[in-house]
């Protein structure tokens, strides 16, 4: 009989699919990748032809917010009564299952299965909404 372990602390995971290792300005199409398994050159691709069909910059939120429902998932406002204290690494903490991107203040974050996927540790970011997989 298998026993099912639940995790104790959520921890930062060092992640970096960019072919060319680059760090600046690319964290919705990272964010985007660890959640659905494309290549940085895939989702790069995906979300540039939809800035253009959209007449806005890529890394606009209209155009990866768009892309992200375009995969099925749905934007959640977190609650704005503590804005300075529940953080990325809290809101890991509290989903130990499942795939999420987050969307700290000028940047993006992945939470998977309990964990934060980036390229430094945001954990300490405080998340202003997320976007998690519909059920539908």
């Amino acid at each position: 009989m298998a026993v099912h372990r639940v995790k104790e602390c959520a921890m930062f995971q060092y992640y970096q699919p960019n072919p060319q290792n680059l760090f600046v300005g690319d964290c919705t199409v990272r964010a985007i990748c660890a959640v659905t398994g494309l290549t940085w050159r895939m989702v790069h691709l995906a979300q540039s032809v939809l800035s253009s069909v959209m007449s806005d910059m890529p890394s606009s939120d209209r155009v990866w917010w768009k892309l992200l429902t375009m995969f099925g998932y749905d934007r959640v406002r977190l609650i704005d009564q503590c804005p300075d204290c529940y953080t990325v690494a809290d809101f890991a903490h509290d989903h130990p299952k499942g795939k999420y991107v987050l969307g700290p203040m000028e940047h993006a974050v992945a939470v998977i299965d309990g964990d934060w996927y980036d390229t430094w540790d945001s954990g300490n970011t405080v998340p202003l909404y997320y976007f998690e997989k519909s059920n539908v």
